[in-house]
């Protein structure tokens, strides 16, 4: 019997502002997860462009903010559902944005759910929980 365990689900967090970044890392680790930050669109781009490598592994789930600098959450998500490995990556979306046109537009983009802030961090936990159960 192998008594190897598989590494701990990988969580993309793509949020431009520091506290709620720091925020979120610290809810992740908590919970055993291994958590990747990056604070803007255009890493998030290149990540994407790259992810499925060594170097860059494809995550497990992504936390991803809306407004961010340089490329927005719902062209990221564009650029992930284009790619075929990205395909069963689940995507959440983060926004301060609370209307009902934002919701669809990121759920049209391809997200697998949209989370509103200020988020209760049990409810983002519970979501980020219900979604690696199904990868898995």
């Amino acid at each position: 019997m192998d008594n190897q365990q598989a590494p701990a689900p990988l969580v993309l967090v793509v949020e431009d502002d520091d506290h709620i970044a720091q925020v979120l890392r610290f809810m992740l680790e908590r919970q055993g997860y291994r958590v990747t930050h990056l604070a803007d669109g255009r890493a998030a781009s290149e990540y994407i462009a790259g992810a499925g490598t060594v170097d860059l592994p494809l995550p497990d789930l992504v936390l991803l903010d809306v407004m961010l600098p340089y490329i927005d959450g719902f062209e990221l998500v564009a650029q992930a559902r284009a790619r075929a490995e990205w395909a069963a990556v689940p995507i959440l979306m983060l926004t301060a944005k609370n209307t009902e046109r934002d919701t669809v537009r990121a759920l049209d983009a391809g997200a697998n759910d949209f989370v509103i802030k200020p988020f209760q961090p049990n409810e983002l936990l519970a979501r980020v929980r219900r979604f690696l159960k199904l990868g898995a």
